[in-house]
């Protein structure tokens, strides 16, 4: 039996941090897996809980030198990320400000303006960097270094170097301070964490979003009367009255009334759906026009708003292959650093240096090279991604998958609920009204799809379905039922088409048929234009399968197989070589959604459709999949670019620092940006065209 908990952690602020906490976790006896995210400061972690307690992994994580604590509801969350926010801005706005008098003050030369420069100092390094030096002290007792541990080690040198020329300057030999260095370098890194911390509420805003969409209270219609309860309190069966332009509480079946619902928040879809009776709908989306009663369902953590939410923390949470890499090299950068910092001191005293000259460039290397970016670069790509492809009605399971859709070449589709919409209408009657009302009493027991298009069709003409009094459903022959006192047959004919019979005289007959779904031709023209061959797969007869297949131009076909054969094939299609995605109902072809190296599962509203594949298709659109790998790929080039800039500014900044081209606060406000500037390259992908 596996568990999962998400843990909120206080204290992160780069690659190393979070490489740390990983590792903690994954150490302790029980955790079967860990990720920890930067952004959200969050540690999700599978555990084994007969081998190991809540309160052994929250031990675990503090033991590593983090807070760590119980993940907070929706709301405290919120509220706890903005005030943080708000702090982090005071304090970024008066540190700066500090620094600039620091600045004007450090020219006058004067014994005055250094016990002034000495308070500021102080007051800048307690109140606005208590906390790095708490986390740095705290990395240090448990034998670990991470980026808080380089600019308590940076600001404290030049901040001991500074006493030294402020009290004793010929003991020491020394005479120039660095007061405003070191309020300049942490004023830099409050001013960064400030605007990464408004950044990072940009990128969860998809999340915020669904979260908020639920509202607080419900009209529940009980014994008679109608009253409004807490949603908290609504239970399943109960009967809830929804107006024009209210919310819907939770998930249902509509009893009675229609409506049109926008249900474009969940799915993506930006036109009104229309509810009738039967219909399912989604708590938190919004009525528009008519009025309905409807039975509550999924109610809480089983509702499709929550497993939606979930899913999506998940999948934010979620580590991204290339991810690895960073934390990687993460693992020994910091104490490398500390070491090229002391060898870049000793070099400098050695060529003949002044003490302040080469104090200041060991100062310079320990600051520049901060692993922030590279602890961003992955995660905040992965977050925005998911985050915009929520808004598109596309659930992505996490970074791996994201990652692994961009190097799709074949695209397997099921035909059944996938090309086709899944849902038999009928398109032509030669049927009196009197027998059609009939059938319609005999289908109206029946669960069968073809039964429901003859109710749909009954419904249309204004036909109410009486109730049978006996009904028999024969497999695969149709239904049998005393409707009215005649007995009603309704029957599969041979020419494909529905036969009524009525008394055992034929009554009348209904041509059936699966409409092709809308769009998905040119979403066959969109798949070939990015570079993917298409399969039709289907256990469907090879003549209606390929009828299917020539009207939105998909050339392969292969009919005919059941389930298991569904598996073989894209077991065949991977031995050539390729990497296959699976597109299908995410129900009866879960095996081969599996199987695939990608799958795609269409949301029909069902948990169960949720729940399959690596990516649900809210929305009845099978673009989505085209939309999904331009995705895909746009956020592995964002990626590639973040890991080069994080990469490639440590590999031109630590040199330069070191060899004197840098000073401390130039390399501060350098390592800000360039954090700043791997979250603002990852936000690009909200408004990047798919």
């Amino acid at each position: 039996m596996t568990e999962t908990v998400n843990i909120h952690v206080e204290g992160m602020s780069c690659a190393a941090c979070q490489a740390h906490v990983r590792r903690a976790l994954e150490q302790t006896p029980g955790v079967k897996q860990a990720t920890v995210n930067l952004m959200t400061a969050e540690a999700r972690v599978a555990f084994d809980p007969s081998s190991t307690r809540l309160d052994t992994l929250l031990q675990a994580i503090r033991d590593s030198g983090y807070g760590a604590e119980m993940e907070k509801s929706g709301a405290d969350r919120e509220a706890e990320q903005h005030r943080e926010a708000r702090e982090l801005a005071r304090k970024a706005i008066v540190s700066l400000a500090l620094g600039v008098a620091s600045m004007a003050l450090s020219m006058l030369h004067t014994a005055p303006a250094r016990y002034v420069l000495l308070a500021i100092a102080l007051f800048v390094m307690i109140w606005a960097g208590g906390r790095i030096y708490a986390a740095a002290w705290s990395a240090a007792r448990h034998a670990s270094a991470d980026m808080n541990t380089l600019v308590a080690l940076g600001t404290g040198a030049a901040f001991v170097y500074s006493l030294a020329a402020t009290f004793a300057p010929a003991a020491f030999h020394v005479s120039d301070v660095y007061y405003e260095s070191a309020v300049w370098i942490l004023a830099f890194i409050v001013s960064g964490r400030a605007l990464e911390a408004r950044a990072r509420r940009q990128t969860t805003s998809a999340l915020r979003e669904l979260v908020q969409l639920q509202p607080a209270v419900a009209r529940v219609s009980r014994d008679g009367r109608e009253m409004d309860v807490p949603v908290a309190a609504v239970v399943r069966g109960d009967l809830i009255v929804v107006r024009p332009g209210e919310k819907i509480p939770v998930d249902g079946e509509i009893a009675d009334g229609s409506s049109y619902v926008d249900e474009s928040m969940v799915t993506g879809e930006p036109m009104p759906v229309e509810k009738r009776a039967g219909d399912a709908v989604i708590g938190g989306t919004v009525n528009t026009t008519g009025s309905f009663r409807y039975r509550a369902t999924s109610l809480g953590e089983s509702s499709m708003l929550a497993r939606i939410v979930e899913l999506m923390r998940q999948a934010q949470a979620s580590r991204a292959p290339t991810q690895r890499l960073a934390d990687r090299i993460s693992g020994i950068f910091v104490p490398a650093v500390v070491l090229l910092a002391l060898a870049t001191f000793a070099a400098w005293i050695l060529a003949g240096a002044a003490p302040a000259k080469a104090a200041a460039t060991a100062i310079s290397v320990l600051i520049i090279a901060c692993p922030c970016a590279m602890g961003l670069a992955v995660p905040a790509a992965v977050m925005v991604a998911t985050g915009r492809a929520a808004k598109l009605g596309l659930l992505i399971k996490g970074g791996e998958v994201l990652e692994k859709l961009r190097r799709i070449d074949t695209l397997v589709l099921d035909k059944t609920g996938t090309v086709t919409e899944g849902r038999p209408r009928v398109v032509e009657a030669r049927i009196g009204e009197d027998a059609l009302r009939l059938a319609a009493g005999a289908e109206r027991r029946s669960e069968h799809p073809l039964a429901r298009s003859i109710l749909e069709y009954a419904a249309s003409r204004g036909i109410d379905a009486p109730e049978p009094s006996e009904f028999l459903a024969i497999a695969g022959q149709g239904v049998e039922a005393v409707v009215e006192g005649r007995r009603v047959r309704v029957a599969g004919g041979g020419s494909g088409g529905i036969v009524v019979s009525i008394d055992g005289a034929p009554a009348g007959e209904f041509a059936v048929s699966d409409p092709i779904r809308a769009g998905a031709k040119e979403a066959v023209r969109e798949f070939r234009q990015l570079g993917l061959e298409c399969v039709l797969l289907t256990g469907d007869r090879p003549e209606a399968a390929q009828a299917v297949a020539g009207v939105v131009g998909i050339e392969r076909v292969v009919a005919g197989v059941l389930p298991e054969g569904k598996v073989t094939e894209i077991k065949r299609l991977k031995a050539e070589g390729r990497v296959v995605a699976m597109a299908g109902d995410g129900i009866n072809d879960a095996p081969a959604l599996a199987q695939a190296d990608a799958g795609f599962a269409m949301g029909s509203g069902t948990g169960i459709a949720i729940d399959a594949g690596d990516v649900t298709l809210l929305r009845p659109d099978l673009a989505g999949i085209a939309r999904a790998i331009r995705l895909s790929r746009a956020a592995s080039r964002v990626m590639r670019q973040n890991l080069f800039w994080a990469f490639g500014y440590n590999v031109v900044a630590i040199p330069a620092a070191a060899l004197g081209f840098l000073n401390p606060v130039i390399a501060s406000a350098a390592m800000a940006a360039s954090s700043l500037t791997v979250v603002l390259n990852s936000l690009r992908l909200r408004r990047i065209a798919v």
